[in-house]
């Protein structure tokens, strides 16, 4: 921490000697004209966001969208890549169209966006009806380059962290008359070392086994994304996207576990694991949009197709201390999951009046095989085990319909009333044991927004939404898989969904301080918990009842100094947690009340000495809490970087140290009711990366139109 601050003292020395510098420039020179430039600030908060304004920002330089997304206010990402906005669970839309990526394939995707092609992330808190989303929602913006011609961009990158890796980009747009087309093509060499350390405590018997797992994991990833638009006149509009994703990759790892009772040494185990082969993801979507500027009236269709594959093999053998023969099994995955669906969203104003309506619905079908073929090791040869592969299949209908209405009174009251109910039927199948389940329920999510503006300088908001949170289709899946570390992960066919409210109110005070104060709180709730059986220790999830209360309170401030120059924004955030009725009802020995702090920074400063160099600073420090898993030490993630601009060239030049001081570092533990299961991780984040950008072509950039993104005032387009 000590070198923390010393770096950060040095930096505000530097920039105030680089302002000293400025100053004397402007005095020895006479001011013949003086231009005006309209900036939008950093970050923006408003009473259903916190609007990232990153275009043209020093941040970009360097980075990727995935890079960007960890210095955004308000997020927090953990040591599996689950990423949340205030603690909350979150939905991630491109361009206001629902990605079809999450978890590590959404990491791995955004790294293949450089962050150049940002115009904006929005961390939507109180998203309307119009999303799809059993929480909170971030919208990542990307530009749109509309000037004549072609341009674009080749990137660079190198990054040494344990391991050596390589990052090349290639994005070019073209736009003549009314047909614009932007390709992206991207290839990643990444090599991670991920060390994790985990103690599982039993009550039974006061048994405690400590594993210590190292692993490598190897990907050649290339992907490309292709947008066509053509506008048909000035009200019409035909696109196409297309996106496809490939990871190829080979991991190994070992791991030692030893078991004790009564802090005896009883035996101890080893697991080596070999696993080979690539997964694939596939999405185009077709839309038409009708915008009549005049009237405000706006039609947008979309018709799509999203496909994802995984083909993989996976050996895992395992030595025991008290036996000379070593048993293990291979896994044989080719799993296809497909998606077809058909939106349509409309809006417009009623009569003369600022009055806005939006309405529309969605109809989705999703397709899910996951097949694994079980051998198990005998006699040193991998001999198929019938009893033990699985196939299994989810089929999924789900109808969505959606109004939003908003409304001004008396020129400073601003409201947003919204109602989507959806409609989900679903079939679960799994060959091995005739295991089956069919279900079906419709569900009603309202969601309310007021902002009444007593000035410029002073607004209050306040928000509602009831939220339902349902499980995703692997989560459903009984097949018993091993784990690296030595132990087993099954899913649960009987999960059900977990319906959720939560209630905001922000405050905002001369556009520049922001205080918001949510509440929410749950009945229900499905966590991955651990169980015993046969010997083995499983995690899976399960259904908990019991109320969850959740307090938060967030601050908010972005400031420019020296001539809008530097930019600074600060964030903090304080949780609060009330479990006792819930620990009550499951048998959890853990803490009732929970305090957490989580706070960010982000200094920027542009053009520093006059010579086209920009830099940036960015710090955070948050606890990754998450249901019954809870943090035993803040994680911190930092890093500083610095960019030099070649004009005359068309080149950018960025050195990145990416957490110089301490590695970063996760240490939770999950409460069960047989027990308690540590697990502390040190994540493979933590060296320098040098990166070269050549641009070419006109660079001019066109902001994004209300057909893209919600208004402040209601959740109209």
């Amino acid at each position: 921490m000590k070198l923390i601050l010393s770096t950060i003292s040095v930096l505000s020395l530097t920039l105030f000697s680089a302002q000293t510098k400025i100053s004397d420039s402007i005095k020895e020179n006479k001011i013949n004209e003086i231009t005006l430039i309209a900036k939008k600030a950093t970050v923006e908060s408003k009473a259903d966001r916190t609007v990232f304004n990153v275009a043209n920002s020093s941040i970009l330089a360097g980075n990727t969208s995935w890079e960007i997304l960890q210095m955004t206010p308000l997020v927090s990402i953990d040591n599996n890549d689950v990423i949340k906005a205030e603690g909350e669970n979150v939905t991630v839309y491109i361009n206001d169209r629902k990605s079809i990526f999450t978890g590590k394939e959404l990491k791995e995707y955004l790294k293949t966006i450089p962050a150049e092609n940002l115009m904006k992330i929005e961390v939507i808190t109180s998203p309307s009806s119009r999303y799809e989303t059993s929480g909170e929602v971030i919208n990542i913006v990307l530009k749109k380059l509309t000037n004549e011609g072609i341009k674009g961009s080749v990137t660079a990158n190198n990054s040494q962290n344990a391991k050596n890796s390589q990052y090349s980009n290639l994005n070019i747009n073209y736009h003549k008359g009314s047909f614009t087309q932007n390709f992206t093509g991207s290839y990643s060499d990444n090599t991670r070392i991920s060390k994790n350390e985990n103690e599982n405590f039993f009550y039974a018997n006061n048994s405690l086994t400590k594993i210590s797992t190292e692993g490598t994991e190897i990907g050649k990833s290339p992907s490309f994304s292709s947008a066509s638009e053509f506008e048909l006149n000035d009200k019409n509009t035909l696109g196409l996207i297309l996106e496809f994703y490939q990871n190829n990759r080979n991991s190994f790892s070992n791991a030692l576990g030893n078991n004790y009772i009564n802090n005896i040494f009883q035996n101890s185990y080893v697991q080596n694991q070999n696993l080979n082969g690539y997964n694939q993801n596939l999405g185009n979507n077709l839309y038409y949009k009708y915008y009549d500027k005049e009237k405000n009236k706006i039609l947008d269709l979309n018709l799509g197709f999203n496909y994802d594959s995984t083909v993989d093999t996976n050996d895992r053998i395992l030595m025991k201390s008290n036996s000379q023969i070593p048993t293990g099994n291979r896994i044989l995955a080719n799993n296809e999951n497909r998606e077809y669906y058909l939106k349509a969203d409309y809006s417009q104003n009623i009569g003369k009046s600022e009055d806005h309506l939006e309405f529309g619905g969605k109809i989705d079908f999703r397709n899910n095989a996951i097949p694994y073929d079980f051998l198990n090791l005998t006699n040193n040869a991998y001999v198929f085990d019938e009893t033990r592969s699985n196939d299994f299949h989810y089929q999924e209908n789900l109808n969505s319909l959606y109004i939003n209405f908003s409304k001004t009174y008396f020129k400073k009251l601003e409201t947003r009333v919204g109602l989507r109910y959806e409609y989900i039927n679903f079939k679960i199948r799994q060959i091995v044991g005739n295991i089956e389940r069919k279900d079906s329920y419709g569900t009603f999510l309202p969601n309310l927004l007021l902002k009444y503006s007593f000035s410029d300088d002073y607004n209050l908001s306040a928000t509602y939404n009831h939220n339902l949170w349902r499980p995703w289709y692997s989560e459903f899946n009984p097949f018993l898989l091993p784990t690296d570390d030595g132990t087993f992960y099954r899913g649960n066919i009987n999960l059900q969904p977990n319906p959720s409210d939560r209630i905001g109110l922000k405050l905002g005070l001369f556009k520049k301080y922001f205080i918001s104060a949510n509440y929410s709180f749950t009945n229900q709730d499905y966590w991955d918990t651990y169980l015993v059986e046969n010997g083995n220790t499983i995690s899976q999830p399960v259904n908990f009842n019991g109320k969850s209360l959740r307090y938060s309170l967030n601050l908010n401030t972005n400031q420019t100094f020296f001539k809008n120059k530097l930019n600074v924004n600060f964030n903090l955030g304080l949780n609060y947690i009330d479990d006792s009725d819930f620990n009550k009802k499951n048998n959890l020995d853990r803490k009732s009340y929970i305090t957490n702090i989580n706070a960010s920074s982000n200094l920027s400063y542009t053009n520093l000495f006059n010579e086209n160099i920009n830099v940036n600073a960015f710090f955070t420090l948050f606890t990754p809490n998450n249901g019954n898993s809870f943090s035993n030490k803040p994680s911190i993630f930092h890093n500083i970087s610095a960019t030099k601009i070649f004009k005359d060239l068309g080149l950018e030049a960025t050195l990145r140290l990416v957490n110089p001081f301490s590695k970063l570092k996760f240490d939770n533990t999950t409460f069960a009711p047989i027990g308690t299961f540590r697990n502390k991780v040190v994540v493979d984040y933590h060296g320098f990366s040098f990166t070269l950008v050549k641009r070419f072509g006109n660079q001019k950039v066109k902001d994004v139109s209300k057909t893209d993104v919600e208004k402040e005032s209601g959740g109209a387009k």
